[in-house]
């Protein structure tokens, strides 16, 4: 069965980039018409790729808390985050990290976006948008959009001020660069920070 890119893609669960990556390679025999449209046959290239249906997608939900002593708000996230899944009928797995939003490395945040590349996610559920990232979160939601992942954020509206926003970015700015100058053990670096610290709570 010879099938155009569009529906190739959607039958094997893979971006119309992929398939094109796939041909580029030689890991997908194509055929072209004569107006030069791609032509896929199925049974030709199910080797390349698991069948959409072959695979079970999942529904991923992602939280985040930026210390150790937020560690009830990360529970609180995760219950809410099972009780809107289980409310909606999705089972569903749980990734969670503890550290900054500034921080791109994070373990939990680096398993999610290598599930997402590996089409492994079909939906992924947020609390807050920031839980992803302090900046950059429309980075992943691109590439959620690029695999065809549903991005379901519960708080839309965001309920602090611009104000609370920007104290708490200040408080975790000063945190990643407490912990790079504390590795001196240097009492003026620590006291520095501390201080800085203190202000930014009294905005």
């Amino acid at each position: 069965m010879k099938m155009s890119i569009g529906r190739a893609a959607e039958e094997l669960g893979v971006s119309r980039d992929t398939l094109r990556r796939w041909e580029k390679a030689g890991k997908i025999p194509v055929e072209r018409t004569v107006k030069g449209h791609r032509r896929y046959n199925l049974e030709l290239f199910m080797g390349a790729s698991p069948r959409k249906d072959q695979t079970k997608k999942k529904t991923v939900v992602y939280a985040r808390v930026s210390g150790h002593d937020q560690k009830e708000d990360l529970v609180r996230q995760i219950q809410m985050l099972g009780a809107f899944c289980a409310a909606n009928g999705w089972t569903h797995e749980v990734i969670e990290d503890l550290g900054s939003g500034l921080n791109y490395n994070k373990q939990g945040l680096r398993n999610l976006i290598r599930a997402i590349c590996l089409a492994q996610v079909d939906r992924l559920v947020l609390t807050h948008k920031d839980r992803l990232l302090r900046f950059g979160s429309e980075l992943i939601f691109s590439l959620c959009e690029q695999f065809g992942v549903e991005v379901v954020i519960i708080n839309k509206t965001e309920s602090t001020t611009f104000e609370d926003d920007l104290v708490q970015d200040v408080l975790e700015i000063i945190t990643v660069f407490s912990a790079r100058l504390y590795g001196a053990r240097s009492r003026k670096n620590k006291k520095l920070l501390d201080a800085l610290k203190e202000a930014a709570e009294t905005l």
